[in-house]
């Protein structure tokens, strides 16, 4: 198994490829080879320490182009390592916490309402499609990004092309590469322009002024940087399709946070990660000849962390195929346990430094749209576990009657009762 190529099986496999192989050799580290270089999968919580240990592997090496140039960009946080990993990832970490979580999430709130009332009484509208541009505006409006309804629409579009493009290298990658590069030229006019002013406290202005060495950004790099905001907080689109999902399958969550409980609604949050497929699984390359659980693994080798199957993990989750948030109340989560988007410390090392922002928006539109009167016509809501990223296939068609009543003023998942949650 380990002299054959895998890189089609996964094409075709989609997530299911990597907790194949795994279960095929038994569970433990499987050897693998992916895009002709040796591999090691690995999954489980102590997989996610030795995975995120300083300086057991590095990431610069280990992306494959098509990913850098299509979702994170040329010259990214996630191309860095050691210190100047750290001194990047510095700047994510102070724009993406406190109480500006809060604000975002607030406005994504007052933006979803501004929606609704457009979708109450006409036509079905795709949440998917919505989502990201009720999360477009939003972010684009905490950030600092002046754009008008169309330049709105078309940094939507063009996020959502760049993270549905990142798996493949077909035409999905094309438009990904179209998409970017329109926006990197777009952000860098504005960056240049923001340049010329006196720096404020808004994300725009920071990232526009900030310097990893004393020299500032290029212009290029701080847009790339700036899409790195922008990017991920459109992508909680995904979450959101998937909430509606959960919640036309399983009416009973959605009534319970129509009822009003932030408590319910978070682990409601916190199980839509778990459950539904986003990232498949993560990539870093052993620094140096080490061993894990008795498997020997060569410098350079591609070492692969299965996070959708250590987010189905037995081990770790009760039932994990059965959607069920109560198993997140009164649990504190591990650093190391639940990895949609990373393990470990955001602080320091390769989590993603947004997950709260992740955390935060999804927890406030589960809730609105809990709180909405709505129904999915006859549609197909099959997720197809072969594609990556993974959607319903018809984006969650949903109808908005004439009337509804919220039953409360200002549903929003606080940041901090995120942190307070084990939300890292």
């Amino acid at each position: 198994m380990a002299d054959l190529d895998q890189t089609l099986a996964v094409a075709l496999k989609g997530y299911a490829w990597l907790p194949d192989l795994r279960r095929r050799a038994g569970g433990g580290p499987v050897r693998t080879r992916v895009m002709g270089q040796p591999a090691v999968g690995v999954c489980g919580a102590a997989a996610t320490r030795f995975f995120y240990a300083d300086g057991n592997l590095e990431r610069h090496t280990a992306l494959p182009g098509l990913v850098v140039h299509t979702l994170f960009g040329a010259g990214a946080v996630h191309t860095l390592d050691g210190e100047d990993h750290r001194r990047r990832k510095a700047l994510f970490t102070s724009l993406l916490s406190g109480d500006g979580i809060d604000r975002l999430a607030k406005i994504a709130g007052e933006e979803f309402d501004a929606a609704a009332d457009g979708w109450r009484g006409g036509p079905p509208v795709r949440l998917f499609d919505e989502s990201a541009r009720i999360i477009a505006r939003a972010v684009s409006r905490w950030v600092g990004v002046p754009l008008e309804d169309r330049e709105v629409s078309a940094l939507a579009r063009a996020c959502v092309a760049m993270v549905d493009g990142f798996a493949t290298a077909g035409p999905r990658a094309a438009r990904a590469l179209v998409a970017r590069r329109v926006q990197e030229r777009r952000l860098s006019k504005i960056i240049a322009g923001i340049r010329a002013k006196p720096p404020t406290t808004s994300p725009l202005s920071i990232v526009a002024h900030h310097s990893d060495d004393g020299r500032l950004l290029d212009p290029r790099v701080a847009a790339v940087e700036l899409l790195n905001i922008l990017r991920p907080a459109i992508a909680v689109s995904w979450f959101v399709a998937f909430a509606a999902h959960a919640m036309d399958m399983w009416p009973r969550h959605q009534s319970r946070m129509r009822a009003g409980d932030d408590e319910y609604t978070l682990a409601f949050t916190h199980e839509v990660r778990r459950f539904y497929p986003f990232a498949p699984f993560l990539g870093g390359r052993a620094t140096r000849d080490m061993f894990f659980r008795g498997e020997p693994i060569k410098a350079g080798t591609l070492v692969l962390l299965d996070v959708y199957g250590q987010n189905h993990d037995p081990e770790l989750w009760t039932d994990p195929y059965r959607f069920d948030p109560d198993r997140f109340l009164g649990r504190e989560i591990g650093e190391f346990d639940l990895i949609p988007q990373g393990g470990g410390d955001p602080r320091t090392g390769h989590r993603c430094p947004g997950e709260k922002i992740t955390i935060a928006l999804l927890g406030t539109l589960s809730r609105r749209l809990a709180e909405l009167d709505h129904y999915l016509p006859p549609q197909d809501t099959t997720i197809d576990l072969s594609r990556i990223p993974a959607l319903p296939r018809d984006r969650i068609r949903l109808v908005v009657p004439e009337r509804q009543v919220r039953s409360s003023p200002e549903p929003t998942l606080s940041a901090s009762r995120s942190l307070a949650s084990g939300g890292s």
